[in-house]
């Protein structure tokens, strides 16, 4: 059950907005809304009332993917390559249905702490994306300066900074953003699976570091991982994802073509 206290129409409209979204999806590997009411509370002092509302999901018991990670972190421990593709497969195969609606959605928020698992019994991880408040239709035309800003300042409030896609860090005056932004971040996302950050958070801790300029430019650095090291292939999948220019991004029928390829050589 999530709760929303709404005290604006501002944020009634959000949360209707992000029912509407939800109500558009349906597919195994996206997190389906099961039911939700919007209730009025008793007066503010200013005598408008305020709102609850109440969205019900399904329950997963096994926590998100970052929750994970932090356990296996405690333990040196990593995802085999084998579960590595598994769940980001299910990632690709629930961004491919958002993606693939008139008009395309995109979800502009993917990043571990979206991602619950659900552990099965001789199987890999069930991966199932969660959270569409941030969810909008995809493509957008900017035609100027006021337009690129207003994008920016959605995008810092809405899009994980370490996740987020170079266009939504500074966007041009004359630009098409479009679904690719969801491929940066799936990106970043399959990194995570591997070393449980964004592939961006070491500017983070870094004296004189920037987030942004290690984003805008794609500095990747790799950790040490876990011995067997994953395949070089894994790096050079990211890297491929992590195109600065979203023109020259893949798109998620490119993705899911190439992680099948990658399954198919390292599950046997």
């Amino acid at each position: 059950m999530k709760k929303v206290l709404i005290q604006n129409n501002e944020q009634l409209e959000l949360v209707r907005e992000e029912i509407r979204v939800s109500s558009l999806f349906s597919h195994r590997n996206l997190l389906p809304l099961l039911d939700h009411a919007i209730i009025s509370v008793k007066p503010t002092q200013e005598g408008s009332w305020n709102h609850e509302a109440y969205l019900l999901f399904p329950v997963h018991l096994d926590g998100t993917l970052l929750d994970n990670f932090k356990a296996m972190s405690a333990k040196n421990d990593f995802f085999s390559t084998s579960d590595v593709l598994q769940i980001f497969r299910q990632l690709c195969a629930g961004l491919e249905h958002m993606h693939s609606l008139e008009p395309p959605y995109a979800h502009n928020d993917v990043k571990p702490g979206n991602v619950l698992l659900t552990y099965r019994k001789g199987e890999s991880p069930l991966a199932i994306l969660m959270d569409f408040g941030s969810a909008r239709p995809a493509r957008r035309q900017i035609r100027s300066r006021s337009e690129a800003l207003q994008l920016q300042e959605w995008a810092s409030e809405h899009c994980a900074a370490p996740f987020r896609a170079p266009e939504l860090w500074d966007c041009p005056s004359h630009a098409d953003v479009d679904e690719r932004t969801d491929i940066w971040a799936l990106g970043c996302t399959l990194y995570a699976i591997m070393y449980g950050v964004s592939p961006f958070e070491y500017a983070l801790g870094e004296s004189g570091g920037s987030l942004q300029l290690a984003i805008v430019n794609a500095q990747i650095k790799w950790p040490a991982g876990p011995k067997p090291q994953y395949p070089e292939a894994l790096h050079q999948f990211v890297t491929w994802m992590l195109q600065p220019q979203p023109s020259v991004r893949p798109r998620i029928d490119d993705i899911i073509f190439h992680v099948d390829k990658l399954i198919s050589k390292f599950s046997q």
